[in-house]
């Protein structure tokens, strides 16, 4: 097996020396991608003085599936893993992944997050939507056998958040199968100075809309489901009013954003579906455009 890792980053330079210093360590013949957005914090005089790096790739967009299909786009192996710049392997996760591919055409596993008081971690995750199985997996931790990924086209880059979960719904259209494996373990550390990112509802909510329509059409199970979805989070968020947590112009302005970020969603998926019919359903995909590298720096 020939692997080659992707890892995007976007100011996340400490952390992305830790996940470095674990590839180095436990995956040390593996060809590493390092995709850097537009950071400001060092990340290129980092990354371009270190001698374990094959091919450091700078781009202009701040979209995780950009960066992915451009590392994509170099990577050489005939398996290609993408991992967060805030992930790092642990000692089992080399192995467990070259078992895992030999009996799936992508193979994903936990990650383990250490917190204040314990430690996260997570397990398989499927649904069946219209009579299809989707197995979903963990797009910081993940990898694909080339055929694959190249039958998706990469990741669409329309999205700037689900990207994964609109990859999965893809590979159930070419019955291509998702392999879990315990052991292909990643770490990530708690940040005792980071709070909680808040939620951009309307993305959310778009990206939900926009990858159910552009994979099922418009079919009623689809409308019901994403309905369900926004009436469980807008529940929430009435709970949360009622506690105090959020006021009620807050309440509001979320449920303007949901209304907004489905109908674009869905208005946008009908027209990737119309633009794109074959089973790759990405007609923003890695084959559409060429120009995502600014600098390019190759050491191979």
């Amino acid at each position: 097996m020939d692997l080659s890792v992707v890892l995007p980053t976007l100011n996340g330079r400490d952390s992305l020396v830790t996940s470095l210093d674990a590839l180095a360590e436990y995956a040390p013949d593996a060809e590493v991608i390092v995709v850097n957005g537009p950071s400001a914090d060092g990340t290129t005089g980092m990354v371009r003085e270190r001698d374990d790096v094959d091919v450091l790739i700078e781009i202009s967009d701040r979209t995780l599936n950009v960066a992915r299909n451009a590392g994509l786009e170099v990577a050489t192996g005939d398996v290609v893993a993408f991992l967060r710049y805030d992930h790092a392997i642990e000692s089992s996760w080399l192995e467990a992944l070259e078992e895992g591919i030999e009996d799936a055409d992508v193979v994903t596993g936990p990650m383990h997050q250490t917190l204040r008081n314990g430690m996260t971690t997570e397990s398989l995750e499927q649904r069946t939507i219209s009579g299809r199985t989707v197995t979903y997996f963990n797009g910081g931790n993940v990898a694909f056998r080339r055929r694959a990924i190249d039958d998706l086209d990469g990741f669409d880059e329309y999205l700037h958040t689900g990207g994964a979960r609109d990859a999965a719904h893809r590979l159930a259209t070419f019955d291509r199968s998702v392999g879990w494996a315990p052991k292909m373990c990643v770490r990530r550390e708690f940040e005792a100075d980071g709070g909680v990112a808040e939620r951009d509802w309307g993305w959310k909510y778009r990206s939900l809309a926009y990858r159910l329509v552009k994979n099922y059409g418009g079919r009623p199970a689809i409308i019901k489901r994403t309905i369900k979805h926004a009436a469980s989070d807008g529940f929430d968020a009435a709970r949360g009013v009622l506690r105090g947590e959020v006021t009620p112009s807050g309440w509001a302005g979320t449920g303007r954003d949901v209304v907004l970020g489905i109908s674009t969603g869905a208005s946008d998926g009908l027209v990737a579906r119309a633009r794109d019919r074959s089973r790759a359903r990405n007609p923003h995909g890695c084959s559409k455009r060429a120009d995502r590298a600014v600098a390019r720096y190759d050491w191979r």
